[in-house]
């Protein structure tokens, strides 16, 4: 399976928050990434962080049950009704699903503090 050069974040707005996507995943046999419900000040975070998923993910070669996108962030993959693959907290976190949201964007981006 060649992995895609191109992979675009695609997102819609909606009353329940932002619904981000990956488009190019599936050209290449994988099932497109997603983040739903996403708050809108975590729009742009969450639209780099599903890049580097989508990454991480074409780079497996197989579907893993979560991807460690550095050293201590790791996102579980649950597939969702559309056929593809939500990115949600690891089973062992405790807390809120936007606490965590907030905590990946700033492990990876450090400047989003800024």
């Amino acid at each position: 399976m060649k992995k895609p050069d191109v992979v675009r974040i695609v997102g819609t707005e909606r009353p329940d928050g932002l619904a981000l996507r990956t488009a190019g995943l599936n050209e290449h046999g994988l099932p497109e990434l997603s983040a739903d419900g996403l708050p809108p000040y975590l729009g742009q975070g969450w639209a780099r962080v599903l890049g580097e998923a989508a990454r991480v993910f074409a780079a497996t070669h197989d579907y893993p049950m979560e991807l460690t996108l550095v050293p201590d962030v790791t996102v579980r993959l649950w597939p969702d009704q559309n056929g593809g693959i939500m990115l949600l907290p690891p089973e062992d976190y405790v807390g809120g699903l936007d606490a965590w949201r907030r905590h990946v964007v700033l492990r990876l981006f450090p400047e989003a503090r800024v």
